[in-house]
């Protein structure tokens, strides 16, 4: 067994101690471990046969953590999971994912309405029969209600940051089999979407019987949906399907350009296609002549696809049919990269809910290359974070003017602060403090559920500030667990545009906030947005590759990003 089912098993544990009210230091206890392993180069079978080395060694794994490890590995198999997955049905899982519902409430649904799946819920809530229970009542029912299709997507599509750590082991698995010649990964994971459904894999290979057969021996393979000449279509253990198509050589750039997408951009490239007198699919370019036949044209690379219908090459995330044809009309942008990135402006340290030191944060940035980065822990309103308040915040400013001289000429520490904008309105902070930092983010964590003009007002308020520099992920959204508030985006770009102020696209892959369809917007007004890694430990430092995904999906250059930029030419353009 190896790292990554280890890991799913120590999840679905934490879930489901978690929904049978367990001791709340066990469910961290696994969910630690599972961060831990996650995060292994060795995988764990290579160290409990390594004599030299102990699992007890590694952070959060004590004794009878190591003893499960060592059980998973010898037999794959984990008693205390297979009871509770016999008692409890792994679909009433979903019911926590419902914003606002959480573990005990779901618990409750389960056992006195016995309510086991999404569907029977909602039936439930809609018959008003959850409102009837201890503890609930008409509002409960009703935010149940609007957020069964949120936890329904969960279910169906996960995380490109975790389909692209399943893709890494697929790829390797497949890479060394002499037979295959061409691999590609396409559909929504290829295009960077925010969420991938299942995971498609197109190949050229001698035979296909030789890449279906390794396929087959996949460790995390659960059962194969079916297996034909050339198709294959497997289960894994997290449920996820994943399509094995092995294409000639003369079609595969044409299958790429197919079966990667979007459906949309497929459309219209087929409707170009019939206007220059060809046809396209999977199997190529095709002339149709005068009596009804075809003649192949194109079809071994993507790039001999759209020359075919005098189109450049365009890179996969632009492929949504929003304005990549306008664009090719006269010349696609140039898209950001990770290496574009100079600095990383939002981090967070072990003084509030980050793990590592200033220093070691520090030090990882230098490991990276960064030229710069603020040091952006939270403010007192966030108690559970253990927010800094004036006394603190100053103390650790006086620190990192030690550590600028410390560090002069490797990299430069900018005193920052992520700062709560109250419900009420204001900062969370005076404004004599404020002034004496050099990176000053805003960011709403409570009061979401307010009203659209108040959120709204608080965020302008924030921006109308001259001592913030970037309201930080602006929507407040959590993918698959937490819808957007109510904000009005519109006058919240219009007034960072004419305080000269920036706005972010927070890299974490549970947020990706703004969204693509924000970022573009606010190119389009010429606002800078800043990416950032909001990192919390130095492993998360290496979430910013997530955010240029989302950024190249909006049709981001090196241009329209504040941190691509020396901190001189930042602090210029900023309206402090």
């Amino acid at each position: 067994m190896n790292n990554a089912q280890i890991v799913a098993r120590f999840e679905l544990l934490a879930d489901l101690l978690e929904f049978t009210g367990a001791n709340s230091f066990r469910v961290r206890a696994y969910r630690n471990a599972a961060r831990t392993i996650q995060g292994l180069s060795q995988q764990i079978s290579d160290i409990l046969a390594d004599k030299s080395q102990k699992l007890t060694d590694l952070e959060g794994i004590g004794k009878d953590l190591a003893d499960k490890c060592q059980v998973l590995v010898e037999t794959g198999q984990l008693p205390q999971l297979e009871e509770m997955q016999k008692k409890i049905p792994q679909s009433v899982l979903a019911m926590m994912r419902i914003p606002g519902l959480g573990p005990k409430k779901a618990a409750v649904i389960y056992n006195e309405l016995k309510v086991s799946t999404l569907e029977e819920l909602k039936q439930a809530c809609e018959e008003k029969r959850v409102r009837e229970l201890k503890g609930f009542g008409a509002k409960t029912e009703q935010t149940i209600l609007s957020g069964i299709d949120l936890a329904a997507t969960a279910e169906q599509r996960t995380y490109w940051a975790k389909a692209d750590r399943l893709v890494q082991r697929l790829k390797e698995h497949l890479s060394d089999v002499e037979g295959i010649k061409q691999l590609q990964f396409a559909g929504s994971y290829r295009r960077g979407k925010e969420t991938v459904g299942d995971i498609d894999i197109l190949v050229t290979a001698k035979s296909p019987d030789t890449a279906m057969d390794r396929l087959n021996e996949f460790p995390e393979l659960s059962e194969v949906i079916a297996r034909g000449d050339t198709k294959m279509s497997i289960r894994l253990d997290n449920n996820m399907q994943v399509d094995l198509r092995v294409v000639p050589e003369e079609s595969y750039g044409a299958a790429l350009v197919y079966f990667t997408g979007s459906k949309e951009h497929n459309v219209k490239i087929r409707g170009i296609a019939k206007q220059h007198g060809m046809k396209i699919n999977e199997y190529g370019v095709f002339r149709v002549e005068k009596d009804g036949s075809e003649q192949y044209v194109a079809g071994k690379t993507e790039e001999d696809v759209y020359k075919a219908l005098d189109l450049p090459w365009f890179p996969p995330e632009l492929r949504e049919n929003r304005d990549e044809l306008k664009l090719a009309e006269k010349g696609l942008p140039k898209l950001i990269t990770v290496e574009d990135i100079v600095g990383d402006m939002h981090m967070h340290t072990n003084a509030t809910d980050g793990k590592n030191t200033l220093e070691e944060m520090i030090n990882a940035a230098i490991d990276k290359g960064y030229q710069y980065i603020a040091i952006t822990d939270h403010s007192k309103r966030v108690s559970m974070a253990n927010g800094l308040d004036e006394e603190r915040l100053l103390a650790q400013w006086k620190e990192i003017d030690k550590l600028k001289k410390k560090f002069d000429g490797k990299i430069l520490i900018l005193k920052g602060l992520e700062c709560d904008i109250l419900e009420k309105g204001g900062m969370d902070m005076p404004d004599k403090v404020l002034e004496q930092g050099e990176w000053i983010i805003a960011s709403v964590h409570y009061g979401q559920n307010q009203s659209n003009q108040q959120i709204t007002d608080r965020i302008i308020g924030a921006l109308e500030n001259p001592n913030i520099c970037i309201v930080a992920h602006p929507t407040g959204r959590l993918i698959n667990r937490r819808e957007a508030y109510d904000v009005d985006l519109d006058a919240v770009f219009q007034c960072a545009k004419e305080n000269n102020k920036f706005v972010e696209l927070n890299a974490n892959p549970m947020r990706l906030d703004l969204n693509d369809i924000h970022c573009h917007a606010a190119q389009q007004r010429g606002i800078p947005i800043g990416i950032s890694s909001d990192a919390h430990n130095i492993e998360g430092l290496e979430v910013m590759r997530y955010g240029i995904i989302q950024a190249r999906r909006a049709g981001l250059t090196k241009e329209d990003v504040v941190n691509t930029r020396p901190w001189k030419k930042i602090h210029s353009l900023l309206g402090r």
